[in-house]
């Protein structure tokens, strides 16, 4: 009877509410105002709000909805930087990208520009798969985290981006190494030898250089390429002496007799560095 009389209650003060005011009004409170109907700061405002409340594919569609709406507002710029924001962390990540361009090409001098180009590079770095895979997008990342350094060398995001840059080169340099081994492994050793050089050569800053030296080594001897194999132990023992994969191409030479099983074979690398790497005869 007690939850009777309560019901009983409620109707009534829903009843004298008036015509104006429905029951469904009464308890979830009036409907939303469309977009058109808002101010740009109501919407901007909304599309907070959204955001906070952890709608950020919601939230990216409301900021839109200013530079459609509001194009030459205050708060268009604004939306523009915050709708590239809410879609990356919706995992939005093509729009993500497409709003943060617009952004640069719009706003290349803006204080903002830098975390927009920074938000384009993520799009790309965040989506690297393993070294199994297609590499395009590691390039892409590369490519666009560089730009973010190169455009914006003293930003905050500059320093994060050299570092995701080391990162990326790693990986690229790790997928040269898996292809460079399956050639090894299978005995195509030209094909092998080139996948190790292109480490080498242009990832030589990367944790794969020691390993691509020491199977470079490995690569030539198969060949019969004793003097190749000479030069690239040779530079692995003079940028890494103390790396196991300079102990392995060590303990590979000096097993075949190629170069002296004694305390002298550090010197006959070095000596080796200086004349065939170097060009220094004396």
């Amino acid at each position: 009877m007690r939850r009777l009389t309560r019901y009983a209650v409620v109707l009534a003060t829903v009843a004298g509410l008036g015509a104006c005011t429905s029951v469904k009004e009464f308890f979830t409170g009036p409907p939303e105002k469309s977009v058109e109907e808002l101010t740009a700061s109501e919407i901007y405002e909304r599309g907070q709000a959204q955001l906070a409340a952890g709608s950020e594919v919601a939230a990216a569609r409301t900021f839109n909805e200013i530079e459609r709406l509001y194009p030459f507002s205050q708060f268009a710029k604004r939306a523009n930087i915050m709708s590239a924001y809410a879609s990356y962390e919706g995992g939005q990540y093509t729009d993500a990208r497409s709003a943060a361009r617009r952004y640069v090409e719009l706003y290349p001098s803006d204080e903002d520009a830098a975390y927009a180009q920074y938000i384009i590079a993520l799009t790309y770095y965040d989506n690297i798969s393993d070294v199994g895979r297609d590499q395009n997008i590691t390039r892409n990342a590369l490519q666009e985290l560089t730009e973010v350094v190169r455009r914006y060398p003293n930003s905050d995001y500059a320093r994060d981006a050299a570092l995701k840059i080391d990162l990326t080169l790693d990986h690229l340099a790790g997928k040269e190494m898996e292809i460079g081994r399956y050639y090894l492994k299978r005995g195509h050793y030209s094909s092998a030898i080139n996948r190790f050089k292109v480490v080498v050569d242009e990832y030589q800053t990367t944790s794969q250089a020691p390993e691509a030296l020491h199977r470079l080594t490995e690569a030539y001897l198969a060949l019969g390429l004793e003097r190749e194999a000479i030069a690239s132990a040779a530079v692995l023992g003079h940028n890494y002496p103390g790396s196991d994969w300079y102990v392995a191409s060590y303990e590979l030479l000096t097993g075949r007799d190629i170069v002296p099983d004694n305390d002298e074979a550090d010197g006959f690398f070095s000596r080796v560095y200086r004349q065939v790497i170097q060009g220094k005869w004396l």
